[in-house]
């Protein structure tokens, strides 16, 4: 990281009790950064959220020291979904989801541009084209990792090619996850930060490539009972591989 760049480290924390409840969630496990669902993200249903609820989450947010924030969106969202149903459906869940952000001062949102089944070019279309001066990039290791590009074998030519494609400059938020699965597996099972195929290497360079000191770096690993000592466990092993560090004996 470069000196005086502020740290940006957390987790996706829970909701549960109202989402004014994350930031002291995120104050609890040390992130200086937090993600969050706005709303249950396996469910169509639009909550209803109120101005006391914004203003306690801002306010926690400020209270807690919390600046980096990021908005997940709903699983069901498919906005590149050939099916005109589904397609008005998504577009409609995903405008409540920006419309939720602003209220709660989330400045960022991660969405799953969706399954365009075989109309690449129109999914393509529908995912953003008209807005693309608003869309920047969310990378995930584990995703990455499990579609075949190889961040423990080839990490700079990985980054190479993203930046040729998309753009570094682009690049926002990486969610740090280990995969359960072998390389280019094609299945997305996250697991502990350094216990899984991609092991410390590339969480290594990730924590020290200057390249990427700005970005939002938000843990989505297993959680454990409690759902707070594997998240302390994680961003201590992280913050040590900031510093150089290697794990006592």
């Amino acid at each position: 990281m470069k000196p005086g760049t502020p740290e940006r480290l957390g987790a996706h924390v829970s909701v549960q009790g109202g989402v004014e409840k994350a930031p002291v969630r995120g104050k609890a496990i040390g992130a200086t950064a937090i993600q969050v669902f706005t709303k249950t993200p396996s469910q169509w249903r639009e909550p209803g959220s109120s101005l006391e609820s914004h203003a306690a989450f801002r306010r926690e947010c400020e209270r807690c020291e919390l600046y980096s924030i990021v908005g997940h969106d709903s699983y069901l969202i498919n906005l590149a979904s050939p099916d005109p149903l589904l397609s008005a459906r998504s577009e409609a869940a995903f405008g409540a989801e920006l419309r939720r952000c602003e209220a709660f001062g989330i400045p960022y949102l991660v969405s799953h541009p969706g399954n365009y089944i075989d109309r690449r070019d129109a999914g393509l279309a529908l995912v953003g084209d008209e807005v693309r001066h608003r869309i920047a990039f969310c990378a995930d290791t584990c995703h990455l990792y499990s579609a075949g590009y190889d961040l423990a074998g080839d990490y700079d030519g990985v980054w190479r090619h993203w930046d040729r494609i998309l753009g570094l400059n682009q690049l926002r938020c990486v969610h740090l996850n280990d995969s359960k699965t072998g390389f280019h597996s094609r299945r997305d099972r996250h697991e502990l930060i350094g216990e899984g195929s991609l092991g410390p290497g590339p969480f290594r360079r990730i924590m020290t490539d200057p390249r990427l000191a700005h970005v939002i770096k938000i843990l989505e690993t297993p959680k454990g009972d409690d759902g707070v000592t594997a998240d302390r466990k994680m961003l201590r092993r992280l913050r040590r591989y900031a510093r150089g560090g290697r794990p006592p004996r």
